[in-house]
């Protein structure tokens, strides 16, 4: 193979691009270096190479890493491909990274197709949600928008919106702005909610499943999120309170917060805090709101009854028979 070792080998364009695609490599590439299509056959044939993709070749054997496979992927999609969906929150740090399929983003007119390992997609704004990254990839925003519309229903697109909202590597004002720019093909209402309820406040999905769950849903008043409050002279937030109505309670949204010992403290604190001004409160976690929010919105309905709450509690279409706050 005197043509490989002393050809490509030698030039340094070859080792260069051999570096920046993770030893990836697609035909036109091999083309302009001087590589003929017997050579590259024989390197195939002696199992020194590997042929993935249509017009992708890979100059090592064995599994590929994730930067190869990505690289191998965006070959196959040629010049236009862009890291989309899953693979481009993975690569902002929006999402773990997890086993499945690269996933990238080809103008509309585009001819490629799902190969193995690889979910293509296609885009009539292509050239508006590219960002200049390497690997190549959509937006934050708009990766954010593509993970929640491919949900199956409305409320879970919601709900993953939401997550990737409060996790800090997506800002509610872009995604509300792309949301505008770029209406999304289906549950435009839920994902406008998400970052409405975001910007008022939620937090986290559990005040996102209280905030839908328990209070739109059974017509109870909205509460004020992170409300401020001194304890030992530190300024805390409370979830929710509804004070603006005049009813003195206070909800916290119990997540893990609980295990770490100066928040717990705190919280005791806040606890007695509220018990020395007379104030009413209730404590609610994932496991109690996720498997009967309905019976959560009783309790609350309850107190703010004893407040002096005059509206009407509204069931949902789980509540139970029986329920008749």
């Amino acid at each position: 193979m005197p043509r490989l070792r002393y050809g490509l080998a030698d030039n340094p364009r070859w080792a260069t691009l051999l570096h920046e695609q993770h030893g990836v490599v697609e035909v036109t590439q091999l083309a302009e270096l001087g590589a003929t299509t017997e050579l590259v056959a024989a390197q195939v044939a002696a199992k020194r190479w590997q042929h993935p993709l249509p017009r992708v070749y890979v100059t090592f054997t064995g599994p590929l890493p994730r930067p190869s496979r990505i690289a191998a992927a965006l070959c196959y999609g040629g010049a236009a491909a862009i890291l989309s969906h899953r693979t481009a929150a993975e690569e902002w740090g929006m999402l773990p990274v997890a086993d499945g399929p690269v996933h990238i983003t080809l103008p509309y007119t585009s001819s490629a197709v799902d190969q193995p390992g690889i979910r293509v997609h296609r885009s009539r704004a292509h050239a508006h949600i590219l960002v200049a990254a390497h690997p190549p990839r959509t937006s934050r925003a708009d990766t954010a928008i593509d993970i929640a519309v491919e949900e199956p229903d409305a409320r879970r697109a919601r709900v993953v919106l939401t997550q990737l909202l409060t996790g800090g590597r997506v800002r509610p004002l872009d995604v509300e702005q792309r949301l505008h720019e770029r209406p999304p093909r289906r549950y435009r209402r839920a994902l406008a909610g998400a970052v409405r309820l975001v910007r008022e406040g939620v937090q986290s999905v559990l005040e996102e499943l209280y905030a839908i769950e328990v209070e739109e849903a059974h017509g109870l008043p909205k509460g004020r999120r992170q409300a401020p409050h001194v304890v030992d002279g530190v300024t805390l937030f409370e979830d929710v309170v509804y004070d603006a109505d005049g009813l003195e309670l206070t909800v916290r949204l119990d997540g893990r917060t609980h295990l770490i010992a100066d928040v717990a403290f705190r919280d005791r604190r806040r606890d007695n805090a509220a018990e020395l001004a007379g104030r009413s409160r209730l404590v609610f976690g994932w496991r109690d709101l996720a498997a009967d929010p309905c019976a959560g919105a009783d309790e609350v309905a309850q107190v703010l009854r004893r407040r002096g709450w005059t509206g009407q509690f509204r069931r949902c279409s789980r509540c139970p028979v029986m329920l008749e706050s």
